[in-house]
């Protein structure tokens, strides 16, 4: 039998005696004994069963219930259609219906509060389940299979260090590697562009090529390749354990124009009759339950008889490229799961396939060329978007590297079919449920009978631990660990008619909030609208949690929330909701809503207590979050360079073509821009060129208040030269991952006017750069 004992210290025994290693003799090695005796290595312990599986874990990001064919949906996955007909179908998987809370529960196996991770690392905030700090006494799988003997890896997004730990210097004990992965290949935030992808290996940061022909989900699937080559090569006789996240299909819809052209005409009725059309085939597949219900669209969101002709081109093509996307991403997957069956490893290897880290995403709102426009809170309009697309190459520009695009949120709403809501709604399954497939075909029978049984990301971690035969540590790396919320679903594997043995799950998100038990589900939905993010901020502000109105689902006989029984069943919906909130109590989830702070109170971000900064050209790479924030509040910066005449190259940058700040030479004329979001650009340029050598430039912003107006003013050697007009400015933040730069501008460029020229690095030298916040 293997051993299953809890993880301790593998050099001492349980008594806390020393072992001797190795095993020294009494007296000195003679002459004699060195040729009478032998030596021999001690042998390891073997705590696996014997031909442990490999566990590759797929995990795509911002996909919803009725999108993938497989599923009912209209978006071609070949990869998940045969991991399906090799293994099983769950039609009642659940997430959290956000990002790093979802990847932190898989991870962990407890319930997102639990392990501070209530909201995205982004938005972090000082309450106990929303530090975003995953606690060392919550180990992730990784870990604890590593101490089993597994290899690890991981690649792709992480999305579950603090913001403001992201940077080259660190600490970095809570980067992927230091989470039970022995080597990452990936990106740290919450999104990135997959064309400049702001990478990092391990724990350093790397480059992507500037190739027309990278795509960072291409890139995934070869780097993850190479890693299974090594441990062919070193390690063949250990299982490995792989978790491949990609940031596909997140936002910014990045994607070559052929995918997207597949689908071209194939949505021009939009959302509504998509909607229609999935749920007849969801039915028909048996997808869904016979008689499951249509649900009705909200009162908020827009149909799409209610959109101008004038838009229904952008529209469309906004969902072409997310299907594009989404069928070039289950493609990759494909060429991973080739990669294990060349290389004679797939019969062995449990693959959970995860379509989806929550719902589909609706925080395009009305269609968006720069998709953190909605996470800013700023007003525009389609027109407004369409103006700006025009100047910069009109619909083929879209999923270009040109702009930051995500669609409309009516697709996200139909991506959810049959559901009524979307990503970042916990209390309807739109935002929830999440198809799954998982495929081991030296463990799993193939059985083509839907497995319905309720089960939740959290479930994940003791299924590994129960097929592998582990009891859950109660202690890791001297780590006393806390309990483990999630319960196995191996009993599936086997059983298509098996009753659901989990009996009650916790969901929140911004205040939208439900428990589920026994087949029964009660909710709130909240203050917050993901397709209405403006109309959310007097709702939250006016919010009070106790005076939610609650709803009640039958959801054993109600596959799609369509019926609320509150009125009917009062009594069972005060006991629901009372057991909820011993729940949320036991979860750290007070207070409720408390993911929803930072949108009344911007000043609270999670940020560095710097208010001064003195760099030089070897800066980059600084991340947004701790970078100066040089766009948002009034500062000024101060540069010491030598040029040469007729200069050229960036002098600092922070952002990306989504938006951001600028500051570079054009043969010798000094150019400011302020990209607002793509759809506005404030811009200077100095009429005459800079003299050959040494300078004084000092930039000084004068703003408001976050999110307001400002004014940039431009001196060169004391002299204003220039002057830009900010007729509004960013509250939070310009990107994700996009980082702050000197004398070059990495990743994406705020800029299209040097994008041929990127990273357009400065040719003469800058001796120091200097940033006071005022």
């Amino acid at each position: 039998m293997p051993d299953t004992s809890p993880l301790v210290a593998q050099s001492q025994p349980s008594d806390g005696s020393v072992l001797p290693f190795p095993p020294q003799p009494m007296a000195g090695i003679t002459k004699a004994r060195m040729q009478d005796s032998t030596m021999q290595w001690p042998e390891q312990p073997q705590r696996l069963p014997k031909d442990a599986p490999n566990v590759l874990v797929v995990l795509i990001d911002d996909v919803g219930f009725g999108i993938s064919e497989t599923f009912g949906g209209e978006v071609h996955t070949p990869t998940m259609t045969r991991l399906a007909d090799q293994g099983l179908r769950y039609n009642c998987f659940h997430t959290t219906s956000i990002c790093s809370p979802t990847r932190a529960a898989l991870l962990t196996g407890r319930n997102h509060t639990r392990v501070s991770s209530g909201t995205i690392a982004e938005r972090a905030v000082a309450f106990d389940g929303y530090t975003g700090v995953i606690p060392k006494s919550a180990a992730t799988f990784a870990e604890v299979l590593k101490q089993y003997g597994y290899h690890t890896s991981a690649f792709g997004k992480w999305h579950n260090t603090p913001a403001t730990e992201t940077t080259a210097i660190g600490p970095k004990d809570r980067w992927p590697n230091g989470y039970g992965f022995e080597h990452f290949y990936g990106f740290l935030a919450g999104e990135t562009s997959q064309w400049e992808p702001r990478l990092v290996e391990n724990y350093n940061t790397i480059e992507p090529p500037h190739d027309d022909k990278y795509h960072l989900t291409e890139d995934l699937v070869d780097q993850a390749l190479v890693w299974l080559d090594d441990r062919q090569a070193f390690a063949p006789d250990k299982p490995f354990l792989m978790y491949w996240a990609p940031g596909a299909v997140h936002g910014p819809h990045h994607i070559f124009s052929q995918w997207a052209d597949k689908y071209k005409g194939k949505f021009d009725d939009g959302w509504d009759a998509y909607r229609d059309r999935v749920h007849k085939r969801q039915l028909k597949m048996g997808i869904i339950p016979p008689g499951t219900k249509l649900t009705p669209r909200d009162e908020t969101m827009a149909a799409w008889d209610d959109i101008p002709a004038a838009q229904r081109d952008f529209q469309r093509r906004g969902m072409e490229i997310f299907a594009g996307f989404a069928e070039h991403t289950d493609t990759q997957v494909g060429r991973l799961v080739d990669g294990l069956e060349q290389r004679g490893l797939r019969d062995n290897t449990l693959i959970f396939y995860i379509w989806g880290d929550n719902g589909s995403s609706s925080e395009g709102q009305q269609g968006s060329i720069s998709e953190l426009l909605a996470q800013n809170g700023i007003p525009n309009t389609v027109e407004q978007q369409i103006a700006a697309l025009d100047k910069i190459g009109g619909l083929d520009a879209l999923g270009s590297p040109k702009t930051d695009n995500i669609y409309h949120a009516g697709w996200a709403w139909a991506g959810s079919t049959p559901f009524k809501a979307t990503k970042l709604v916990a209390s309807h399954f739109g935002g929830t449920r999440n198809p799954m497939v998982v495929s081991w075909p030296k463990g799993i029978q193939p059985d083509a009978k839907i497995r319905d049984q309720f089960h939740h990301v959290i479930d994940i971690a003791p299924t590994i631990y129960e097929i592998l035969d582990i009891t859950p540590p109660n202690v890791v790396n001297g780590q006393q660990q806390i309990k483990i919320d999630g319960t196995s679903l191996a009993y599936t594997f086997a059983g298509g008619d098996a009753d659901t043995k989990k009996d009650v799950q916790f969901f929140d998100n911004n205040g939208s909030r439900a428990i589920y038990k026994d087949g029964w589900m009660a909710c709130a939905f909240g203050p917050f609208i993901p397709w209405n993010t403006p109309a959310s901020t007097p709702r939250i502000a006016n919010w009070d949690s106790a005076t939610d109105p609650w709803e009640l689902y039958h959801v054993a006989e109600d596959f799609s929330q369509a019926s609320d029984l509150a009125a009917q069943y009062p009594d069972k919906l005060a006991d629901l909701k009372q057991e909820f909130q011993q729940l949320a109590k036991d979860n750290q989830d007070y207070p409720i809503g408390a993911g929803l702070w930072l949108r009344l109170h911007p000043e609270d971000r999670i940020k560095t207590s710097y208010t001064s900064w003195k760099l030089n050209a070897n800066t980059r790479r600084m991340p947004e979050f701790t970078a100066p924030g040089i766009g948002r509040q009034s500062n000024t910066v101060t540069i010491e360079l030598d040029a040469p005449a007729k200069a050229n190259g960036v002098l600092y940058a922070l952002g990306g073509s989504g938006g951001g700040v600028t500051l570079y030479i054009e043969d010798g004329h000094l150019v400011y821009l302020y990209n607002m979001f793509i759809i506005e650009q404030y811009q200077s340029r100095s009429a005459d060129p800079l003299a050959a050598g040494k300078h004084t430039i000092e930039v000084v912003t004068e703003i408001d208040a976050p999110g307001k107006s400002g004014v940039a003013t431009i001196k060169v050697d004391g002299k204003q030269v220039g002057q830009a007009k900010l007729a509004r400015t960013v509250p939070a933040a310009f990107s994700a991952s996009e980082t702050f730069d000197v004398g070059v501008d990495l990743g994406s460029t705020v800029s299209l006017r040097y994008y041929e020229q990127r990273p357009f690095p400065f040719d003469g030298t800058i001796n120091s750069l200097k940033v006071e916040l005022k």
